[in-house]
This record gives C-alpha cells, sequence and structure tokens, in this order.
C-alpha cells in the first residue's frame, strides 16, 4: 500500500543537509594535504627569503527465549460478529528494562522506553519519535503489500486482552469482512519480545508488514535522524546492508530474502526482528519536523518488516552492546560495524576496556592512557621521521639556491622536470626523505578513525564521562567548547618546536594557520575524539622537547652537495 493509503503525507524533498562530521573530517584531511603538499608550488622565495606539525544486562539466550507465538487465529475464520472496543484506550507493560505504552486505536505502541538508558535531560530513554504521530502512524502499524483491507485497521478500535503475569497483550479487530489481531509478549528481565499480526479479509490472509516510521532512538543528540538507518543482514551474502532515508528520497525501498535480522538502528540502540526464515523489510522515508528546529524538516527513515498474511518473529530492541548481542544471537554482532578500520578499531576498542575495568574506571582516563601508549609504542618511527625533518631544515639553504636557479621557470616548463630532479637528488644524497615531515601527521590518522569508530558505535562510551565532559561520544555542552582550545593552543606550541622544512616564510605561515583549521573541524567533534588528539599533542610536545635537546648541532656540516654526490667526489 502507497504512503497514502496508510493516511500519511507523500514525503517532500529533503532540504540541503548540514555538513555530516564523516565530511568535515575527511575535507579537513584532504585541507592539510594540500597545505602539506602544495605550498612550496604556490610560494615563490624571495631574495629575501633566502637568507632567511561495563555493565552487561544479562538477556536470555535466545535459544532459552519463549517459543515463537501461535498465529492468532488457527483457524483461519472470521468471528461471527464484530469485536471492536467502545473508545480509546491504553496499556502499559512494565519490564526491568522497558516501559512501553500501548494505544488500542490501531493497537500500536505511543511510548518505548529504555530504563536503564537516559537522554541529554536524566529521562529514560524514548525510542519512538512520538513528534511525528501526526504525520504518519506509531510503530507496529499495518502496511499492505498489494491488496488493502475493506477497513482502516490502523485506525480501528481493538479489544484489548492484557496477560495474566502483566508481561504481555492481546490485540483484535472484526468488523464482520476484516479481521486483525497482534500479540506481544515480553520477559521481565530480556530486550527480546515476541510478536505476531495477523489480517484477514473475510477468510483471505492479507500480506501485510508491520512498520516503524518517523525515525528510531535517541533524538536528543546533535543531528539525530542522520544518525538513523535501516538495515538487514543478508545471510546469502554475509553482508550487513546499511540504509538511510535518502535511500527512499523517490521511493519505498524493499528488500526480501533469508536475513537473519531486519530493522532499524540510530548510534547505539537497534530494534530488528529476528525471522525464522523468509521476511521483507521495506525502507522509507518522511519529512518530519526537526528536534533542534521544529519550523524545519528534515528526512526521517522508517522501516516496515513481515510480509505474510500471518507475522512471527522475535524481535530485539535494546542497547549496540557486543557481548549481549552475541548472546541473543552470534549474527546480531554485526550491528556493531567498526567498518573499513575494524583492523584498528576492534583492538583499540578492546584495549579502552580493559584499561577501564582494570584500572581506571572511566573511559576519558583510559582514552589518555591508551593514547599514551600509542604514541611511545610510534616513537621510533617518530623519531626517523623528526631526523629527516632537522635534515630537511639545513638543506634549505641549498635548495634555495636550486630554487633561484629556475626561479623564472613556470610549472609547465620542460626544465621544471630538471628542477625537481636536482632537488630530488639533493635529499638522496643526503639520505632525506621529503615525505618524512608528514610522518607525524600520518601516523596519527589511522588511530584518529579508530577512536572515531570506537566512540561513534560502541555503548560503553554514550554517556561516559570525563572531569567537565560529560559524554565522550557527544560534543562539549560548556558553551565554550574547552577541549578544542586546549588542542589549537598545543598545535600551535609543537608547530613551533618542530624542524621547518622550508626557508619561506610565507609558506611556514600557512603552515601555522594548521591549528586553526584543525580547531574549526574539531570544534564539534566528539570529546573523546578531540581529547584523543589533544593527548597526542601532549606527548607530541614531551618527545620533541627531547629530540631538540638530544638531536646534533652540527648536523649541517654533515650534508653532501647533490652534484659531488652524483660524480662521486667527496
Amino acid at each position: 500500500m502507497s504512503d497514502s493509503d496508510n493516511g500519511t503525507l507523500q514525503p517532500k524533498k529533503a532540504d540541503k543537509k548540514e555538513m555530516s562530521m564523516e565530511t568535515r573530517l575527511l575535507l579537513s584531511f584532504v585541507l592539510m594535504g594540500v597545505v602539506l603538499f602544495a605550498t612550496q608550488y604556490l610560494f615563490k622565495p624571495t631574495a629575501q627569503d633566502k637568507a632567511a606539525v561495563k555493565k552487561i544486562q544479562p538477556v536470555v539466550p535466545q535459544q532459552q527465549a519463549e517459543k515463537p507465538l501461535p498465529p492468532p487465529n488457527p483457524s483461519g475464520l472470521p468471528p461471527a460478529g464484530a469485536v471492536a472496543a467502545s473508545r480509546d484506550e491504553q496499556f502499559t507493560i512494565d519490564t526491568d528494562d522497558f516501559k512501553v505504552v500501548f494505544l488500542n486505536r490501531g493497537a500500536v505502541i505511543r511510548s518505548w522506553t529504555l530504563k536503564k538508558y537516559h537522554d541529554g535531560k536524566g529521562n529514560p530513554l524514548e525510542m519512538v519519535n512520538s513528534a511525528a504521530a501526526s504525520k504518519v502512524y506509531y510503530p507496529f502499524s499495518v502496511l499492505f503489500k498489494n491488496q488493502k483491507t475493506s477497513t482502516d485497521v490502523n485506525q480501528a478500535l481493538y479489544v484489548a486482552k492484557p496477560a495474566a503475569d502483566g508481561l504481555g497483550i492481546d490485540y483484535e479487530y472484526s468488523d464482520g469482512k476484516t479481521t486483525a489481531r497482534k500479540s506481544f509478549r515480553f520477559k521481565k528481565n530480556s530486550y527480546l519480545t515476541n510478536v505476531s499480526s495477523e489480517v484477514l479479509e473475510g477468510t483471505v490472509p492479507v500480506p501485510h508488514l508491520l512498520a516503524w516510521r518517523g525515525g528510531f532512538g535517541d533524538s536528543s543528540v546533535v543531528n539525530a535522524a542522520a544518525g538513523q538507518h535501516s538495515l538487514h543482514f543478508d545471510t546469502a551474502q554475509n553482508k550487513l546492508i546499511v540504509q538511510d532515508a535518502s535511500a527512499a528520497k523517490d521511493g519505498p525501498v524493499t528488500n526480501s530474502g533469508n536475513f537473519s535480522f531486519a530493522g532499524l538502528e540510530d548510534t547505539f540502540f537497534a530494534a530488528v526482528v529476528l525471522p525464522k526464515g523468509q521476511v521483507e523489510i521495506r525502507t522509507m522515508q518522511d519529512m518530519l519536523p526537526s528536534v533542534a528546529d521544529p519550523a524545519k524538516e528534515e528526512p526521517h527513515v522508517g522501516a516496515a518488516m513481515g510480509g505474510e498474511g500471518v507475522n512471527q518473529f522475535a524481535m530485539f530492541l535494546g542497547p549496540k552492546d557486543i557481548d549481549l548481542l552475541r548472546r541473543v544471537d552470534p549474527k546480531l554482532e554485526n550491528i556493531v560495524d567498526f567498518g573499513w578500520f575494524a583492523i584498528l578499531a576492534k583492538p583499540l576498542f578492546l584495549s579502552l576496556n580493559w584499561v577501564n575495568d582494570k584500572y581506571v574506571h572511566n573511559y576519558g582516563w583510559s582514552i589518555v592512557l591508551v593514547t599514551i601508549a600509542i604514541n611511545f609504542l610510534l616513537l621510533p618511527l617518530k623519531f626517523t621521521s623528526l631526523k629527516s625533518m632537522k635534515k630537511m631544515q639545513m638543506l634549505q639553504p641549498q635548495i634555495a639556491v636550486i630554487n633561484d636557479k629556475y626561479k623564472n621557470i613556470g610549472i609547465r616548463d620542460p626544465k621544471k622536470a630538471d628542477q625537481n630532479a636536482e632537488t630530488m637528488a639533493l635529499y638522496k644524497a643526503n639520505g632525506v626523505n621529503p615525505m618524512g615531515g608528514c610522518m607525524p601527521l600520518a601516523l596519527q590518522i589511522p588511530f584518529f578513525i579508530a577512536y572515531y569508530k570506537v566512540l561513534s558505535v560502541s555503548i560503553e562510551m554514550r554517556g561516559a564521562h570525563w572531569l567537565w565532559v560529560t559524554d565522550l561520544s557527544q560534543p562539549e555542552t560548556l558553551a565554550i567548547h574547552i577541549l578544542p582550545l586546549l588542542m589549537i593552543g598545543t598545535q600551535f606550541l609543537l608547530q613551533k618546536m618542530t624542524p621547518s622544512t622550508t626557508a619561506d616564510p610565507a609558506q611556514q605561515k600557512v603552515m601555522m594557520l594548521m591549528p586553526l583549521m584543525m580547531g574549526f573541524f574539531f570544534y564539534s567533534a566528539q570529546s573523546g575524539l578531540v581529547l584523543y588528539w589533544l593527548t597526542g599533542n601532549v606527548v607530541g610536545l614531551a618527545q620533541q622537547w627531547f629530540f631538540n635537546r638530544a638531536s646534533s648541532p652540527p648536523l649541517a656540516t654533515q650534508l653532501i652537495p647533490a652534484s659531488k654526490k652524483k660524480n662521486g667526489r667527496n
């Protein structure tokens, strides 16, 4: 059934998106690369210039969870008379982990809060975007595949039958032609729920899906809608497939097959069904008011799962805790996606957890200690790079002579190749790697990306405190972000202490702009990410001071002119 069949509005064109953090960071490093490698061609030295850088929530394993619910009406026959409530009613189910509020109009869920997790205001974390109800139905509304019923079952008043133990509820509606039933079963201390639905038109089952629209998860975080996706794990391809709202900008996108799980996620939480056979997932986009600016609409992802006349499946709704997910179903561990840098991100994640659990019991100090350890492990490579930079500094007078020789040569002139050849011969004669100055930054970038992934997907980092920082997975909440300012200051100091590889003051000024450029891109970054870079700067300052004290002053007398080396004269 189309969106209009469900009584919802058609999606509007998405407004221009705010630049994502990933794009900002990528742009940052591209710009830094341009500064590092291109300035020598953009600035020509002048005559004057020539003289002159946990606690795991136990869950019942899937094999011990409640057996799938039987079809609400095994006979397949419609009731003899109408079954409908006379008024709107609300019913609440409380478990150790959830508080779930049901509405009998449509047999949907108005609210689903996680008791052990909280939003930015300290309230139990709400998974349902209630602000979307005016434009799309609440979660677990019915979405038909092809044939729709004569009655809108999403507006019908169902009769509720709560379970005796208070951990379940059955809903039924019939007008003699259309029959609809839904059942929900919870456990006292588990993030698993068993869900069943059935729709009949007369005696004929009507294929349908159960939809969760208007976004999912923590809406209190910055740019929440951008971090929400639909996802499914394709067993045949052994691959996790993730889609955001933009995938459905031209209409719903449908995938079906033998999926280990399918549903919705945000950064730290997921709601996925665990089918035992074929299942269909339909990804949708809804244009809804932004939480940050209700006057502005932005795309929100939605998903619908099922596809049969009778749908039955277990559903996991909870934190993306690796140990918890693995115990529910080994395949669920794939929800926590460390990306291409998993080879670094996973060991980093395990190291942070180990340091936190065994020693400091604080993830902020864990980041500091692990970063210090990483920097000392990379010390030999960094010292090799610093020696190369020192030699490059001493070579600047000879580089200036070569540049002066070709000062009137354009970049497209064939003689430009001769200039580059002479410069490279000088570097080679003195054992200098011209790229060596980039090594300290290059060494940090893989760990930077690994930290970014860990902070982005590890539930342990959510709400982790450190000194004045209230959540390491989010930007600072203070009016002025202190960590980025400290990072800029230490970056300036480190840049001053690092040997300059160019004698051109103009290029040196450009290089000194790099800390400001990085500060701009880091100002709204995750606090844990800024803490990592700041710690690396502080360690780098100590290492640079030691190197500057230990390096040999008469290094310049050891340099070899390229021409003599070339002719074999010493």
